[in-house]
């Protein structure tokens, strides 16, 4: 299986890079106290640094609404999941357990506030992309929604051989492909763009594969994808 970035990204989004993460044997299962103490101590720590500073005009938050807008999606609409994730904390809500990798993946997100997010590989088809959606894209069930819909031509997706995995880049991701705690076997992906350089990309995505092995074992890579290596084997 190949996960890799379409040509026409780089092309469309100078500087674009991934931290990836690919573990396969790990145990996913029950609920880490230590990873939920985390969890919580990142999202104090997120409130206490941003301070008043409103997340939507974070100099790392403002990237991806210009790449939403890029594509043709109302940023205000449809948030970036780290968008997300921060304004739902500085609302002063708890983000709740869902599984050791989702949580661990949500606390790299956080720290380093850039986007995260993961797929169940066992319930993949064929090559990864992240790539545009074409005309006759298949319908995707995402998560939280009552039916499926479709992506729209030239929307920014990951999709496998049967279909989207994410819509919006990093907006909602699909049913068929999340993660459970059954998961033994995943993918997962930090995103970055300017003015989030290598080295914090690097670090982040180093962070967020000693946690995973740490918490969850197994055989644990990581990689960097760019402009100079677009795509590895998983």
């Amino acid at each position: 299986m190949r996960f890799y970035v379409d040509d026409r990204i780089f092309s469309e989004f100078p500087g674009v890079s991934l931290g990836v993460v690919v573990i396969k044997g790990g145990n996913n299962a029950g609920d880490h106290k230590e990873i939920s103490s985390n969890l919580k101590e990142e999202q104090t720590a997120a409130v206490q640094k941003l301070g008043n500073t409103k997340i939507s005009e974070h100099p790392k938050i403002l990237p991806w609404r210009a790449a939403y807008r890029k594509f043709g999606a109302k940023p205000s609409d449809y948030l970036c999941s780290i968008e997300n994730l921060v304004k739902r904390v500085q609302k002063g809500e708890q983000i709740r357990h869902i599984n050791n990798l989702v949580d661990i993946y949500n606390i790299v997100s956080l720290r380093y506030l850039v986007p995260v997010g993961g797929e169940d590989l066992d319930k993949t088809q064929g090559d990864i992309a992240l790539t545009f959606a074409g005309e006759n894209e298949q319908p995707a069930q995402l998560l939280g929604e009552p039916e499926p819909r479709a992506p729209h031509k030239g929307e920014v997706i990951y999709k496998d051989d049967k279909g989207a995995i994410c819509r919006r880049w990093n907006w909602k991701e699909a049913d068929r492909t999340k993660l459970t705690e059954q998961t033994t076997n995943a993918l997962l992906v930090i995103e970055a763009l300017p003015p989030t350089t290598r080295e914090e990309l690097q670090t982040a995505t180093s962070a967020l594969r000693d946690l995973v092995e740490k918490y969850c074992g197994g055989f644990v890579n990581s990689y960097i994808l760019d402009e100079n290596k677009r795509e590895i084997r998983v």
